[in-house]
C-alpha cells in the first residue's frame, strides 16, 4: 500500500500549503496548513472536496497520478468554504461530466460563489450515492463551523469524510494518516484550530460528535491535517471536551502593559500563583502575542486572569479585543480574575468587571487595582489573589 493509500480504493490527493502566513487572513500559519482531498474509486471514482485554487494545479497532478485519464464520476462537497471549494470551477472545466453533490445549502452557496447551477445532485440526510464496490452516505452537521457542512460516510471502509471537523494547523511532513507522522505535533495545533475557527459552535459540535460516535468510524479523513486512524478517540475526546468548554485545571494571564507597570503585576502574580502551588501558568503579552495561541490557551485551561492599563477613559485595546475574541466564542463557566491600573482617573478594572458579568463569569476574588508605578505595595494584594485563584482552580 502506497503512502497515499488510506483504504482500499481510497486515494489521498490533499496539498500542502506553506507559503499562506493568515488562515482566512486572520490566524498565523507557522508551520503551514494542508487542503485535504480524496478520491473514492469504485466502478465509478468520486472525488471528495478539492483545494485552494492557487493549489489546482497540484490537486490535478494528484488525480492523474492516481486514476490517470480515467474520469472522475462525481465531486463530493462537503464544505464550501474556498479553501475547500475554489477549484470547482478548474475541476468542471477538466471533467465536464462531472456531477457536483451537495445538500440544499451546498448548491445555493455553489450557485453564489461559483454560478454553477447545472449538473448537481441535491442530496439529503441518510441519502446514499452507488460507486460500483462503494456505497457513500450523507450525514448533515450545520455550523461545523458553516451551516452547509455535511460528512461523507463509507460504511464497507467505516471511513468518515469530515470536513473541516476534527481538522488542525500545519502542514503534512511526508506521512498522511497518523501511523505516518509523529501526531504529537498536532494536538496544540487542532486546539488552536478549534479555538479560532471553531469555538463559537459547542452545540453543533456536540451534535456532530453523536453523529459520528453512532456510525464507529475507524478513519477519519478531514480537510485540514492527518488522517486519523489510531488516534481517533483522544481526537473525539478532544473535541468533546472544547465545544464544552471544559478547561482543564490551569491559569491563563492575559494582560497588556504601555510602559511596564501592569506587566510587572502580571508577573507578580504569576508569581505568587506557583508559590501557591498551581504548576500550569500560561502568561500573555496581548500587545505581542499570537490571538489564536491566547484563544488556544483560554479554551484548554479553566481559569482566567485578566489585566490592562486604563487607555483613553477605558480599556487598553490589545485587552479589549482579546476580550470580544472570547465573547464571540461564548465561552462560560471559567474562574476570573481582574487586575489594572491607571495615572489619574480608573476605568480598566471597571470595564474587566462589566465583561465578567456580560459572560456571567463570576470573579474569584476582588480586583487588584494600582495608581501609577508598581511598588511593593500591591504584592499582598497580588498574593491574595494567587490564593484565591489556587483554592479554585483544582475544583
Amino acid at each position: 500500500m502506497s503512502v497515499t493509500e488510506i483504504r482500499p480504493g481510497i486515494r489521498y490527493v490533499g496539498v500542502n500549503d506553506r507559503t499562506t502566513t493568515r488562515f482566512e487572513a486572520l490566524w498565523s500559519l507557522p508551520n503551514g496548513v494542508s487542503y485535504n482531498a480524496y478520491l473514492v474509486i469504485g466502478e465509478r471514482i468520486a472525488l471528495i472536496d478539492t483545494v485552494e485554487e492557487g493549489f489546482g494545479s497540484r490537486l490535478e497532478h494528484n488525480i492523474r497520478c492516481q486514476i490517470g485519464d480515467r474520469k472522475i464520476d462525481y465531486l463530493i462537497v462537503n464544505h464550501m468554504e474556498p479553501d475547500h471549494s475554489s477549484s470547482i470551477t478548474a475541476l468542471r472545466r477538466l471533467y465536464p461530466d462531472i456531477r457536483i453533490v451537495g445538500n440544499a445549502r451546498t448548491l445555493e452557496m455553489v450557485r453564489g460563489f461559483y454560478g454553477i447551477d447545472a449538473g448537481t445532485i441535491e442530496v439529503k440526510e441518510g441519502d446514499t450515492l452507488d460507486l460500483g464496490g462503494k456505497i457513500l452516505s450523507f450525514h448533515l452537521i450545520p455550523m461545523v463551523h458553516w451551516p452547509e457542512t455535511m460528512v461523507t460516510w463509507c460504511a464497507q471502509d467505516k471511513t468518515l469524510f469530515t470536513g473541516d471537523a476534527f481538522g488542525t494547523f500545519g502542514a503534512l511532513d511526508g506521512g498522511i494518516t497518523d501511523s505516518q507522522t509523529d501526531p504529537d505535533r498536532y494536538w496544540d495545533e487542532m486546539r488552536r484550530y478549534y479555538a479560532a475557527i471553531v469555538g463559537k459552535y459547542g452545540g453543533p459540535v456536540q451534535k456532530a460528535l453523536a453523529k459520528v460516535r453512532a456510525l464507529a468510524p475507524e478513519t477519519l479523513c478531514t480537510t485540514h491535517g492527518p488522517v486519523w486512524q489510531r488516534e481517533i478517540p483522544r481526537v473525539l475526546d478532544l473535541y468533546d471536551r472544547m465545544s464544552r468548554y471544559e478547561g482543564e485545571p490551569g491559569a491563563v494571564i492575559a494582560y497588556g502593559s504601555m510602559y511596564g507597570n501592569t506587566e510587572q503585576l502580571a508577573e507578580r502574580i504569576a508569581r505568587e500563583l506557583a508559590e501557591a502551588g498551581v504548576r500550569q501558568i500560561v502568561v500573555h503579552n496581548l500587545s505581542a502575542a499570537d490571538p489564536s495561541v491566547v484563544l488556544r490557551d483560554v479554551f484548554r485551561y479553566n481559569t482566567m486572569i485578566v489585566g490592562g492599563p486604563t487607555y483613553n477613559g477605558g480599556l487598553f485595546p490589545p485587552v479589549a479585543q482579546l476580550l470580544e475574541m472570547i465573547a464571540s466564542r461564548c465561552v462560560p463557566q471559567r474562574n476570573f480574575a481582574a487586575f489594572g491600573s491607571f495615572s489619574w482617573a480608573g476605568a480598566a478594572v471597571r470595564c474587566l468587571e462589566e465583561y465578567a458579568r456580560r459572560l456571567k463569569w463570576e470573579a474569584v476574588c476582588d480586583p487588584v487595582e494600582m495608581k501609577q508605578g508598581f511598588s511593593e505595595e500591591q504584592c499582598d494584594p497580588c498574593r491574595e489573589l494567587a490564593r484565591r485563584i489556587a483554592e479554585r482552580i483544582g475544583r
